[in-house]
């Protein structure tokens, strides 16, 4: 097998390979040697058929093999002998002529391939010593809590039938029929749907315009479908319902006691409190540590600068716009509903693109240099928590992932990154700012590296 290079230029990387017909002729045989014994044909004993037998019958599906083991060797050989690390996997391109591949299948003519290859990009780790991020801290008010409180015990508290007309806060038993254009859509119908007025549940205009009723009566609600409404083919349509009502009920009084707190599983009202200000500071702090290490990225990306493999490239914006695109159409909105292009938005999202590409290579290589691997424990336990995100389905999902490596990749991939994140946090400088719980939700600034704004300000699209 002769290798040679015959191009370098930038991360582009080919190579020449040369079967010589000896060399097939040599391997086909040794393979052929290697299989006899185990044959069994019609009028012979096992390892007593003739060679010329033995390769007229399985001479061309044992070339097949070989020539697949011999671009396989090849590949080993070019990254070891050249020390390269691959972005992708090699492309193989054989002669288009089909009279040399039937030579070469016969092991009567040499053979040539080119292996294409993409490398990573080499570069130095700079010093992060000098590098300083915010990381933003929000206290848990008893307001906030007292908020939860009052929230849960809405949403859990009895209703009674009462006589008269509905008025804001009871809550009305009603039958409609929705129509657009005098035709019934789909979706646009329902029996016994509880609606509690005031509560914003339903399209803007409906609560509003079932106040005043009583059990019996029957209204013409014409409201809007909001023009971001989910489905995108109501989005921005007037709509008629035909609605009546068939009871009105008033809210039961608001008890927020060890009693409430016992109906969530709470041995009392001050245990209750406690699991919810827990719950909040989850929330909070995973919100902080999302800022923080969009902090941190920001400044990794303002310090390097390399060349990066197209390939990969490619492939993450192929990713970003296909969630793009659907977003878009699941949406019914449009680039010019933005304020701005597909030329623009393709071209922004391609910059994020490159920025998630060049970020994952410079946590690689950190990652690499500090020696921070995941075990399989961490995995199990993740791979665990993905399970039960799908009640009933659990055999069906943890299946999928032990029988897909790629897949259990995926769960891995992103342990690795916190962790190197966690590793290059130790190294900077993380400055505490206390904030308000809005300062810490605020734009989302986590999430800008996948929602660029468009013309108007507005984000165009939900990413990651």
């Amino acid at each position: 097998m002769q290798v040679t290079e015959t191009l370098s230029q930038g991360l582009k990387r080919e190579f020449k390979v040369v079967l010589p017909a000896t060399e097939l002729e040599q391997r086909l045989n040794d393979e052929l040697n290697n299989i006899k014994d185990r044959v069994r044909l019609n009028g012979f004993r096992p390892g007593k058929v003739p060679p010329a037998h033995l390769r007229k019958v399985y001479g061309r599906s044992v070339m097949s093999d070989v020539l697949q083991n011999a671009v396989n060797e090849a590949n080993r050989k070019i990254v070891e002998d050249n020390k390269l690390k691959l972005a992708h996997e090699p492309q193989i391109q054989f002669p288009e002529d089909k009279e040399t591949i039937e030579k070469a299948m016969d092991a009567k003519g040499d053979l040539s391939f080119t292996v294409a290859l993409e490398v990573l990009p080499e570069f130095e780790l700079v010093d992060l010593s000098g590098v300083s991020v915010k990381k933003p801290v929000a206290e848990v008010s008893d307001a906030e809590i007292d908020e939860s409180l009052e929230r849960m015990a809405k949403q859990n508290r009895s209703f009674e039938t009462k006589k008269g007309k509905s008025a804001d806060g009871d809550r009305v038993v009603v039958d409609f029929v929705g129509r657009i254009d005098g035709t019934e859509f789909e979706g646009g119908k329902g029996q016994d749907i509880r609606v509690e007025l005031g509560s914003n549940t339903f399209i803007p205009g409906f609560e509003e315009q079932l106040i005043g009723l009583k059990a019996g009566d029957t209204k013409l609600v014409k409201v809007s479908f909001p023009e971001n409404y989910l489905a995108a083919h109501l989005a921005g349509k007037a709509a008629e319902f035909d609605v009546t009502v068939k009871d009105v009920e008033a809210p039961g009084e608001l008890k927020i006691d060890d009693e409430m707190a016992k109906g969530f599983g709470m041995e009392s009202l001050d245990k209750l409190k406690e699991a919810i200000r827990d719950a909040i500071k989850r929330d909070f702090d995973t919100q902080s540590r999302r800022k923080v290490k969009k902090d941190l990225l920001d400044a990794l990306d303002a310090k390097y600068s390399f060349e990066l493999p197209p390939s990969l490239v490619e492939q993450e914006f192929a990713a970003v716009w296909s969630q793009v695109d659907a977003d878009m159409k699941s949406n019914g909105r449009t680039f010019a509903d933005e304020d701005t292009t597909e030329e623009e938005a393709r071209a922004e999202y391609r910059k994020i693109a490159e920025r998630r590409v060049r970020l994952g290579l410079v946590l690689a290589q950190i990652g690499e240099k500090s020696d921070i691997k995941i075990s399989d424990d961490e995995v199990t336990q993740a791979l665990i928590e993905r399970v039960r995100q799908y009640p009933g389905q659990e055999r069906q999902v943890w299946e999928f992932y032990q029988k897909n490596p790629q897949a259990l990749a995926e769960i891995r991939a992103p342990l690795f990154e916190e962790k190197v994140v966690d590793q290059i946090l130790s190294q900077v400088k993380v400055a505490e700012e206390k904030v308000s719980k809005d300062a810490l939700f605020s734009d989302d600034d986590a999430e800008t590296e996948s929602k660029p704004k468009a013309k108007g300000g507005k984000k165009a699209s939900k990413g990651e």
